[in-house]
């Protein structure tokens, strides 16, 4: 269910100027399954595209951390989703013999349970999984002497904007002792025709997991949202990212039973649901701190994606 402060700012968001709706309230149960076959569509490749290069390269990605086999480290993974993507570094890792606990940091302890139990035929493997906010969780293991390797994978850097993207590079940095290593996963700029295809599919699987927001707002808020009166439209700006708009196609007026506000709209406009930053090199080196220097860049065989080991000096 939407708690109190998820009430305040969604209306917050519908209230403002241009309207927005966070992404973070996609994701009810239906928009878990939508977003699983969003993921298994020909159109979206970014999942692909990075499976592949930690199928493939698992053994480069980790000779690039100059961590060896005598050593034991923690390797923290901040939201791991299903693990289907990591369990390929796992399996390498565990293969080679090296010493390690795999440390998955969500805020729900259900989805480290899950996790755990889709890991639990991985022999061998030490996972310790810990509930609780991303940094509360990084300062606390800051504290500890143990090297260790983080993973933000999923190009999941790319929904923050770019001030809050440096201010969470600085936190992972403030987070980690010379000599660990950061391999943060990002979708790479390409053909902006490309990248909405992956946001606009043809089955319409992404417009039912945007639209689902709306459908979420009426159950859990007393909202009287009409679907068939908006609609779903990706757009591409200039500077690198993909944008998900929900357009309202008439003039209307939307009734938040549970708050007892009014929501005005406009013929044709939007509330944003999402941001999805595109980068390359120079942009990342842009936002890290400067005691941050990428040391490998590892990129699927169609350049689509890429995978960056950076190690804090």
């Amino acid at each position: 269910m939407i708690n109190q402060e998820i009430d305040i700012r969604i209306i917050e968001g519908l209230l403002s100027e241009p309207k927005t709706i966070p992404s973070r309230y996609f994701y009810d149960a239906k928009g878990d399954e939508l977003f699983q076959q969003i993921m298994e569509l020909p159109e979206y490749y970014l999942t692909r595209a990075e499976f592949e290069i930690l199928s493939e390269q698992s053994e480069a990605i980790v000779a690039a951390t100059h961590f060896s086999k005598e050593t034991h480290f923690d390797l923290i993974e901040l939201g791991a989703g299903d693990g289907s993507k990591t369990r390929e570094l796992l399996k390498y890792l565990l293969k080679s013999g090296f010493d390690f606990t795999y440390k998955p940091v969500d805020i729900s302890p259900n989805v480290l349970e899950v996790l755990a139990e889709k890991l639990s035929d991985l022999e061998g493997l030490k996972i310790d999984g810990i509930a609780g906010d991303y940094f509360e969780v990084l300062l606390e293991l800051h504290a500890s002497s143990t090297p260790k390797i983080t993973l933000f994978l999923g190009s999941n850097l790319g929904n923050y904007e770019d001030t809050q993207a440096k201010d969470f590079l600085q936190k992972i940095a403030n987070s980690m002792n010379r000599n660990d290593a950061l391999l943060i996963g990002l979708d790479l700029i390409k053909d902006p025709a490309r990248i909405l295809d992956a946001y606009n599919d043809s089955k319409g699987v992404t417009k039912a997991f945007n639209m689902n927001l709306l459908t979420r707002i009426n159950r859990e808020l007393a909202a009287d949202f009409d679907l068939s009166a908006f609609d779903h439209q990706p757009e591409f700006a200039p500077e690198g990212k993909a944008i998900s708009y929900i357009v309202s196609l008439k003039d209307q007026v939307v009734q938040i039973g549970a708050t007892g506000n009014t929501i005005s709209f406009k013929k044709n406009e939007k509330i944003r649901t999402e941001v999805s930053r595109k980068y390359n090199s120079e942009i990342l080196v842009s936002m890290l701190p400067v005691d941050m220097k990428i040391k490998e860049v590892f990129r699927d065989e169609n350049q689509d994606f890429a995978d960056y080991l950076i190690r804090k000096e």
